[in-house]
């Protein structure tokens, strides 16, 4: 509805009724019709009557909850409002607090992505408290949220009117659990058919078979991890053997889809023996960013590989998700990222105009603003005509050259139709503290003679540009010229240490045309290598790009911000294969920059794995110098420098395959007999090595000592000789216990293995318990009511549960209680209700600040956990579980060793949280307790033992 303030401006500007579709005529390349004229004075008049909060506020927000848009010809507000009257925002603050995220619930908000260090929360909020939140004073700016896109080319574009509807997220659950129940099947069977499994094209396109037979390189010592939507499918993945059962995916972080699955699938396929890791891109910018630092500073990852733009993400500076980029470049770590599915000048693909802003002499509106000439020096046209083929649901962003966050420049940016009326909009306001940055989206089905304007509300000239993201610029039937420069790739592929990698096809050709009357798409050279013959997808993403400020916006070439200042970043360097075969359902052939940068990165892989500690520079150099230059003689801004060959990388550096000798977990024989190591025990120590490498690992040898006070090991060092790939070697040693040593509190052995190899020495630290577990655990269970589970939020949901009287403890387990079970996913006599365990991430955190996840996306669609052990010992691990064992009932390993926890006293506060990470469920914590055994302690003279078990809602025993 139209608000009280909207109307009276429109009023005044006599544009409450504007002109009715087709009353005008169309407006020809130079000139706006009366009524494009009506609606951006209508539409600035908003803009100039804005309040102080509303200053803050995205436009297409604004306009919708005045209700301006529904009082214009044509035009939609561009703000996308769910049937309940929520919209998804991103509140960018000055610091995120407690009493900003308490201000944001109260205001009816559910919390999807909280970002600390870049002060920023995603929520979805009720449109009608976008102003209040807007007035905080801690809230710089509430936005319509930032969206972002994979680089996968769709075999049937998204926003294909026919396409086949949408899985729903139960028709998803059922076929991932159906899939994981038939890997399981098959390995149950051992069959030949069952254990085989899919390879990449790429890795026979790139040579990568040959170079790790020739050079004897698997990825070893090396963790490569990728960012991209979801690993819906990773359990899957892992039961058919494609992936190894050990992918390292950060808690909560698992995402939506199965892009990062496929990713993670070429990795594997190129570099076997690489360790792998994951986080999702798609919670929001600012995630993604602390996503990206998480996987090289937690997670400890060497290489980083990536798949996704965000819209907003600048080409003129690094943005914060490039500041992540830089941050992990400058530690050391590889950066892959997709160069984009965009298009390119080359094949007639693109769809990307940038340059200085030309006045072409047309006033706009009532207000201010001229609008800016397409044609320069060839004329006047203030229209960039967007192709009818490529005009459906098409993000359109327009960046100008002044600094992040102080842009005083005020550009926007207009979509208008065939008929000369405004169908979307961006104009938000630009006055010294703001982004320089619009964006609006094309209908969702598209049109015919879509076309864009820019216009310059106040402020300097500036350099601009203009992407019509898998759109496409082309001439109009009505005279319109397309304008094209190159340059599309943009954001964090365009960091300067980044790679940003371009895609050109293994085997078969992409199966569409891009556009109606496309020339054919290329083919790959499968099952031979490619070459200088290769060329690349029409559609991949071209360079080079024009940067002006640094990341803390310094400017570059202080004074000019033209066509002529900044510096030239050559975009994409190198080139690797798309249009692969992976297991994963919907991505085979896997088409797109996204399949490409896994390629590349894999590749990286088994250059750091044959030369490890190799600078990232001297990686660098591999890879552009020895890739096979395609396409046109030369480096291009479409191909880089080639197309990548795994052998001539690693003939270029030099490989040779490495040994990883690791120690093992030892076993303890007490020289007494006993079955456990007590306080003045005398004890052997059995401590084997492994190698885990591709190369001998010789002269190993072991330094085994312990920082524990007054323990002494004997002999110091042994040497384990030579051991081969995948071999072990066994030696024993000598620890005394003193006898004050406390009972519950572990001998700590530090093992520091030697041997000739760049990875020498391996360390790991083993801790070995002292005193008898006690055979009996005591429960300590939730007391509390039921703790409601918000749906889809970080923030989750967490009880407590106080232990006593335990001191050291031996074991941990922990149950999910209940009376009666069922799959009613509103029953209150389950453990925990929920309509969707697999949305739900819980971890439980001991008072010393030890975390362990208990589970993490598991169960799919199944219902309701109730009288389950999560248990080290169990047979069975949680991530095996489907829909079918609902409700989830038994026991079962955890996805982390709950034994972890035991280091310290038991005795505190422990803490079980439960995270749902998807939306659309909902649930309640009930019933839960720990069991925690501690050590036999020696009685008191004449004292018997005593231990009381404290108990509530009758919780579940470990068996």
């Amino acid at each position: 509805m139209l608000t009280a303030g909207a109307a009276a401006l429109l009023a005044a500007l006599g544009l409450v009724s504007p002109p009715v579709a087709g009353a005008a005529p169309a407006s020809g390349p130079d000139t706006f019709t009366e009524t494009a004229q009506q609606q951006i004075a209508a539409l600035q008049a908003v803009k100039a009557g804005r309040t102080a909060a509303e200053s803050k506020v995205d436009s297409k927000l604004l306009v919708a909850e005045k209700g301006v848009a529904k009082q214009l010809n044509a035009l939609q507000s561009g703000a996308t409002v769910s049937a309940a009257g929520t919209v998804l925002v991103d509140v960018r603050a000055s610091k995120v607090s407690p009493d900003l995220i308490a201000g944001l619930t109260k205001a009816g908000a559910g919390i999807r992505a909280v970002s600390d260090r870049y002060a920023s929360v995603r929520a979805e909020v009720p449109l009608d408290k976008v102003g209040e939140i807007a007035a905080r004073a801690d809230v710089k700016r509430v936005e319509q949220a930032d969206q972002a896109m994979t680089a996968r080319e769709l075999a049937t574009p998204a926003t294909t009117p026919d396409k086949t509807k949408a899985e729903t997220k139960q028709q998803k659950a059922d076929r991932i659990a159906g899939e994981l129940q038939q890997a399981i099947a098959g390995k149950t069977r051992r069959s030949a058919a069952a254990a085989a499994t899919l390879t990449s094209e790429g890795d026979r396109a790139h040579n990568a078979d040959i170079a790790r037979q020739q050079f004897g390189v698997t990825g070893v010592g090396v963790k490569a991890c990728a960012l991209s939507d979801g690993v819906d499918s990773l359990a899957a993945s892992q039961a058919k053997g494609e992936l190894p059962p050990d992918v390292d995916v950060i808690a909560g972080q698992e995402g939506d889809g199965d892009e990062g699955t496929a990713m993670l699938e070429i990795i594997h396929d190129l570099a076997p023996r690489a360790a792998l890791g994951f986080a999702s891109a798609f919670n929001s910018d600012a995630s993604f960013a602390d996503n990206i630092r998480k996987l090289r500073f937690e997670s400890h990852c060497d290489v980083i590989v990536d798949d996704v733009i965000y819209f907003k993400e600048s080409p003129f500076q690094d943005w914060i998700i490039a500041q992540a980029v830089n941050d992990v470049t400058a530690d050391g770590a590889l950066y892959f990222s997709s160069a984009g599915n965009e298009g390119n000048v080359a094949s007639g693909t693109a769809g990307h105009w940038e340059g200085d802003f030309v006045d072409s002499g047309k006033a706009i509106g009532k207000f201010a603003g001229t609008a800016h000439n397409f044609a320069g020096a060839a004329g006047n046209q203030i229209y960039e005509p967007i192709s009818n083929a490529s005009s459906a649901g098409v993000p359109v962003t327009l960046h100008w050259s002044d600094p992040l966050g102080a842009s005083s420049n005020d550009y926007d940016l207009y979509l208008l139709n065939s008929a000369g009326a405004v169908v979307s909009f961006s104009q938000n306001v630009q006055d010294g503290t703001q982004d320089p940055y619009e964006i609006l989206q094309t209908p969702a089905f598209g049109g015919t003679g879509l076309r864009l304007a820019i216009v310059k509300f106040s402020g300097q000239n500036r350099y601009l540009s203009l992407s019509a993201l898998r759109g496409r610029f082309s001439d109009s039937a009505d005279g319109l010229k397309a304008y094209n420069t190159p340059g599309v790739t943009v954001g964090h592929s365009a960091a300067r240490d980044a790679f940003s990698v371009a895609a050109a096809p293994a085997a078969k050709a992409f199966g569409r045309p891009l556009e109606p009357g496309d020339p054919a798409n290329p083919t790959g050279p499968f099952p031979g290598s490619f070459s200088g013959a290769t060329k690349a997808e029409r559609f991949t993403s071209d360079g080079p790009r024009r940067v002006f400020y640094e990341a803390n916006g310094t400017p570059i070439t202080p004074g000019n911000v033209s066509s002529t200042g900044g510096e030239v970043r050559n975009k994409p360097e190198i080139t690797a294969a798309d249009g692969v075969q992976t297991s994963v359902t919907g991505f085979n052939p896997f088409f797109g920059t996204s399949a490409a940068a896994p390629h590349a990165a894999a590749i990286a892989a088994l250059v750091l794995s044959g030369n490890p500690g190799l600078p990232p520079s001297e990686v660098r150099e591999a890879l552009i110098s020895t890739a096979v230059d395609i396409e046109k003689p030369g480096p291009d801004n479409f191909t880089g420098a080639g197309v990548i060959l795994a052998d001539k990388v690693l003939a270029y550096t030099g490989a040779s395959p490495q040994p990883l000798a690791v120690a093992k977990q030892p076993t303890v024989t007490p020289a007494d007999g006993g079955s456990a190591l007590d306080p003045g025990d005398t004890a052997k120590v059995t401590l084997p090595v492994t190698n885990d490498g591709d190369g001998t690992a010789v002269s190993t040898s072991v330094v085994l000592t312990s920082p524990t006070p007054g323990v002494t090991v004997a002999p110091r060092a042994k040497s384990y000789g030579t051991i081969s790939p995948g071999q072990t070697g066994v030696n024993d040693f000598t620890i005394t216990v003193p006898a004050s040593q406390q009972l519950g509190v572990p001998v700590v052995l530090n093992a520091r293995v030697t041997f000739a190899g760049a990875h020498s020495p391996t360390t790991q630290t083993f801790s070995l318990p002292v005193g008898t577990p006690s055979p009996v655990a005591q429960d300590f269970a939730y007391t509390g009511a039921p703790v409601a589970i918000p749906d889809n939020s970080p923030v989750g949901a967490s009880v407590t549960i106080p232990v006593t009287g335990v001191g050291r403890a031996s074991k941990v387990s922990f149950s999910v209680d209940g009376t009666t079970c069922s799959t009613d996913p509103a029953s209150t006599t389950v453990g925990l209700n929920h309509s969707y365990v697999g949305d739900l991430v819980g971890t439980l955190t001991a008072p010393s600040g030890a975390k362990a996840t208990v589970f993490q996306r598991n169960g799919g669609s199944g219902k309701n956990l109730c009288q389950v052990v999560f248990a080290d010992t169990a047979a069975t691990a949680f991530s095996t579980v489907t829909s079918a064992n609902a409700p989830f009932t038994g026991s079962y390993r955890p996805v982390q060793a709950l034994g972890g926890l035991t280091a310290a006293a038991a005795d505190g506060t422990w803490t079980f949280s439960v995270v749902d990470a998807a939306a659309s469920d909902t649930g309640s914590i009930r019933a839960v307790a720990l069991h925690i055994n501690g050590f036999v302690q020696p009685p008191a003279a004449g004292a018997p033992s005593n231990v009381r078990g404290v108990t509530n809602n009758g919780p579940v025993h470990p068996l």
